[in-house]
């Protein structure tokens, strides 16, 4: 690539052109040579090895400088314009480039030993504030679509728009976990009998946790947690072949690009593992705070509503046919003043918890 160039755009349009026509060039010429050798067995098998070699040149080429590197955003934008201006063989940008290489690296968000986007809770500023981490293995696809308005794909995952590591944002972490509460506090049954959200009312531990939403008829008041993203470890790809009623058979796939969840190996009893993340959430009364509830009966529903959200409702865009749903691996706790503790269980990790409130952790 020129570095002379400053404008970015432009400098990979001209480097993605030159590679592809490069590559189309050197196929055409394999494949011709492919077709007259039919006949002689041993000259056509090195003739498609040296074709896999090309791809897989190409692979090397396209992640040169970013090698072992999560920010893998300059192979999106490669392959994207490899396949909105329609360059020769466009279909290898997905099949032989895109969708290799990114399900053969492992996402962090720490860039390096001084910058790490994870929240930190070993020093947390106040003695009344309750850090809380979940670390869970996906069962399940999660889904969730990304904002990019151009994509080689019609249903990427969202993903950081600087690192390229897939996310999920702290706003869906709030919705789904105050709905999950909801449920807890009765909300199914309400829906049950009045088919519509009209009279429904959250009772004051949600209201503390979460405050009001916006737009209701009383004051806005936000609540006491504060949730942050999650970003998870890898990708990969799910199809979905929509069949014909008349014929019966599959029209045309959908490729999905997602965070994998826990599946079956070809050996029998042996699993892939499915994608992981973690989620991170601060109890944080602020000064001045009224408690309409009290921490004690607040937070352990707080807690179960987490496990009900990982393990039964899924956290996906497509949850409804049961993608995100997750095993929970480890509970975690924070305090400034009695530090740290971690538990396999939820019941475990209330139990700590339970000990730090006694003894005056909170106002």
């Amino acid at each position: 690539m020129n570095e002379n160039y400053f404008d970015y755009l432009l400098s990979i349009v001209e480097w993605v052109e030159g590679e592809v026509r490069s590559y189309d060039q050197k196929l055409s010429i394999l494949e011709k040579q492919l077709k007259e050798s039919q006949k002689d067995k041993e000259k056509t098998r090195k003739i498609q090895d040296q074709i896999k070699q090309v791809k897989q040149n190409l692979r090397r080429i396209w992640t040169q400088g970013i090698e072992g590197d999560t920010r893998i955003m300059r192979v999106v934008d490669g392959v994207t314009i490899w396949w909105l201006k329609e360059l020769p063989r466009k279909e290898d940008a997905r099949s032989e480039v895109y969708m290799p290489l990114t399900q053969d690296v492992t996402y962090t968000i720490k860039v390096c030993n001084d910058l790490d986007f994870r929240p930190e809770f070993s020093k947390l500023p106040s003695s009344h504030q309750i850090a809380l981490q979940v670390d869970f293995e996906l069962l399940t696809p999660w889904y969730s679509k990304d904002d990019r308005v151009f994509h080689l794909l019609d249903n990427p995952v969202r993903k950081d728009r600087v690192f390229g590591v897939p996310f999920m944002a702290a706003s869906s972490w709030k919705g789904l976990l105050r709905w999950t509460c909801r449920m807890q506090a009765g909300l199914r049954e309400h829906l049950q009998k009045h088919k519509t959200m009209d009279g429904w009312h959250d009772p004051d531990w949600i209201l503390h946790l979460f405050g009001n939403e916006k737009g209701e008829d009383e004051e806005f008041s936000r609540g006491a947690l504060v949730l942050y993203p999650t970003w998870f470890d890898r990708i990969g790809f799910e199809v979905i072949n929509p069949h014909s009623r008349e014929r019966r058979a599959g029209t045309k796939p959908i490729y999905y690009e997602v965070v994998p969840g826990r599946r079956p190996k070809k050996n029998p009893g042996e699993y892939a593992e499915g994608g992981k993340g973690t989620l991170s959430l601060l109890y944080a009364p602020w000064p001045g705070m009224e408690f309409s509830a009290d921490p004690k009966e607040a937070l352990p529903k707080l807690l179960k509503a987490l496990e009900d959200l990982l393990t039964i409702y899924g956290i996906s865009a497509k949850r409804t046919v049961g993608w995100g749903t997750a095993r929970i691996m480890r509970w975690r706790a924070f305090h400034k003043t009695w530090g740290k503790a971690e538990m396999d269980t939820r019941e475990g990790i209330w139990q700590e918890v339970q000990t730090w409130l006694s003894a005056g952790g909170t106002p």
